[in-house]
């Protein structure tokens, strides 16, 4: 019986391979060999987890013919990845992907670390902040308070308490969108609600157009639905969408889906323009693709900045742009209330199909939101939430800025994340070793497909005052290591470039 779980295609590998940055080679050292070269490319991809564990790698006749190299400089490299522990053979069953005994799983995402490591590591991995108490509570109390009408009934309500239908109804209302609460799904988060979309719109092998870079959750979902992501670069910096490209993607991939993130775009902080939304909404409505707008990050507005319309605004009828949006970002992670805003029609069928999925969402935490929405403790807590956010953003600018000069990056008026590009060095090779110094960064593959950003981390706004010193200290000591060729734990990884 085979013992890989996923393969890995030979032209999708070489493209992972190559777009891995070199690192300069010290004065007066020789080059690697070409076999040992990509050894280490391989290897590095399964420590960063952009090749799975158990993943059947390509046979070496196929791959050397994607890199256009030797069959006999595949073999060596794959006899050199199994001495290492990295790959695993039998015949009849081809090789796939390993971690030598003692060595931890690669994570896949961007989980937070467990509470029993963040006093030795600061985890910039994960985009979100603590509770903005006492409104956490209050809302709790409040919930608790209108409970029991709800304890007397069977508790299942697929599309969502009607109440809190009624109040997100009215805030989009209010912004000027009319929106009813038949427009309106009550999901587990935003990932439950795009999940329900993927599963609904885009089944195995229809292709999703993604922002690249993307967020990366987001990005991993969609693959493991068995979507077939389009990447469609963003402009440079704060620019946003280019939508020439976006154009020529609509017209020519013709995708099911498309998702994007309009507001402070996780990770590069981007806000998208009214000329951008309006052009977006109309090249897909012109190539029958379903847009899915993510706006969790709507309301993290941290400089005075006018806030274009929102997408759904350009799309009146609802048949084109499909809304997300949720409670964990501009309150609490822990809080896993999401919603989507759709036309009545697309809201009946996906509350038909979430029957054989979570069934419905939490009544206390629905409560809760709903409170916060009504009596104005919403805006009270997302204030506090901006303040803190801001105040974060700006220690941590002024202390990369000091520690790591030659980082470049644009400051975003609003969102928690700094897209950062690191100066030539390996976002890969930083993440290995940051967590040998201390400090947990995510590198920029994770926001990409097939193996994009490498010369890039993401950098949230998640710690202030002396612990953002501390973690720009951090990060320059793994950009040391990285530069001067170590690694965690081992020989740093050498780039393949074919």
């Amino acid at each position: 019986m085979a013992q890989w779980t996923s393969t890995v295609g030979a032209a999708q590998l070489a493209r992972q391979l190559r777009a891995q940055q070199p690192r300069p080679l010290p004065p007066g050292s020789r080059k690697p060999p070409a076999y040992r070269a990509l050894a280490d490319g391989v290897r590095l991809l399964v420590l960063e987890g952009r090749v799975p564990v158990a993943a059947r790698l390509p046979a070496e006749r196929e791959l050397a013919l994607a890199l256009a190299l030797s069959r006999t400089t595949v073999a060596a490299a794959y006899e050199a990845l199994r001495t290492e522990g990295f790959l695993e053979s039998r015949r009849g069953a081809g090789s796939w992907t390993a971690v030598p005994a003692g060595n931890p799983l690669p994570a896949r995402g961007l989980e937070p670390l467990p509470p029993e490591s963040l006093g030795s590591m600061i985890d910039l991995g994960c985009a979100s902040l603590p509770a903005p108490e006492p409104w956490l509570t209050r809302a709790v109390r409040g919930a608790l308070e209108e409970l029991p009408p709800y304890a007397h009934t069977h508790g299942d309500y697929p599309a969502g308490l009607p109440a809190l239908r009624q109040t997100i109804a009215d805030r989009y209302t209010g912004s000027g969108v009319p929106t009813m609460p038949e427009q309106i799904m009550v999901t587990t988060g935003a990932m439950g609600a795009i999940d329900a979309i993927c599963h609904l719109f885009a089944g195995r092998g229809e292709r999703i157009a993604v922002e690249s870079p993307s967020y990366a959750n987001i990005l991993q979902l969609m693959k493991e639905v068995g979507a077939r992501l389009v990447p469609v670069a963003m402009e440079e910096g704060l620019g946003g969408w280019d939508m020439n490209r976006w154009r020529q993607v609509l017209r020519d991939a013709a995708p099911r889906l498309a998702y994007v993130v309009a507001d402070f775009h996780n990770p590069t902080g981007a806000l998208a323009d009214e000329r951008q939304r309006r052009a977006l909404v109309e090249a897909a409505r012109s190539a029958g693709t379903v847009l899915i707008a993510d706006e969790t990050m709507s309301e993290l507005r941290l400089d005075a900045v006018d806030m274009p319309r929102r997408v759904c605004a350009f799309d009146p009828a609802g048949s084109t742009v499909l809304t997300v949006g949720s409670a964990s970002k501009a309150f609490w992670a822990g809080m896993r209330i999401g919603w989507v805003r759709a036309a009545p029609d697309v809201i009946r069928s996906l509350v038909a199909a979430r029957a054989y999925a979570d069934m419905g969402t939490p009544v206390l935490e629905q409560l809760a939101v709903n409170w916060l929405m009504r009596t104005g403790g919403w805006e009270e807590a997302v204030a506090l939430r901006r303040g803190q956010a801001r105040e974060n953003r700006d220690a941590l600018v002024r202390a990369v800025r000091k520690e790591l000069p030659e980082w470049e990056f644009e400051v975003p008026h609003g969102g928690l994340t700094l897209w950062v590009r690191t100066g030539g060095l390996s976002g890969s090779r930083l993440a290995v070793a940051g967590e040998r110094v201390g400090v947990r960064v995510p590198s920029g593959p994770r926001f990409g497909v097939d193996g994009a950003f490498e010369g890039y981390v993401r950098l949230p706004f998640t710690v202030g005052g002396p612990v953002a010193d501390e973690a720009a200290v951090r990060l320059a000591a793994a950009a040391e290591l990285v530069g001067s060729g170590a690694a965690a734990g081992a020989e740093a990884p050498r780039t393949f470039v074919a």
